[in-house]
């Protein structure tokens, strides 16, 4: 349905005909790690983020799944030795 609280106009998952059916009954406004993420959109009220309603619940255990802003490190390509084939090169 479309948003009568915070998003006028939009659309969104927790708009109900009784109204928000989010916790608390709206949207919460970003936090200050999402600074510089792409998903935060400004209306009338503040800054909201687009993809999540509580933004600060996704910073709780570490960083955001859907941050556009973080990037997320890989481990070095370790290659799996065969510990019988390392063993007879040892021998050599």
């Amino acid at each position: 349905m479309v948003c009568k609280t915070v998003r006028d106009g939009l659309e969104c998952p927790f708009m109900t005909v009784k109204g928000c059916s989010f916790n608390g009954g709206i949207c919460h406004e970003i936090v200050e790690q999402c600074n510089g993420c792409n998903r935060g959109a400004q209306y009338q009220s503040g800054w909201y983020c687009a993809a999540c309603p509580d933004p600060s619940l996704k910073w709780k255990n570490g960083n955001c799944n859907l941050a556009s802003h973080i990037a997320s490190v890989s481990s070095q390509n370790k290659s799996k030795l065969n510990p019988l084939k390392a063993s007879k090169r040892k021998k050599r």
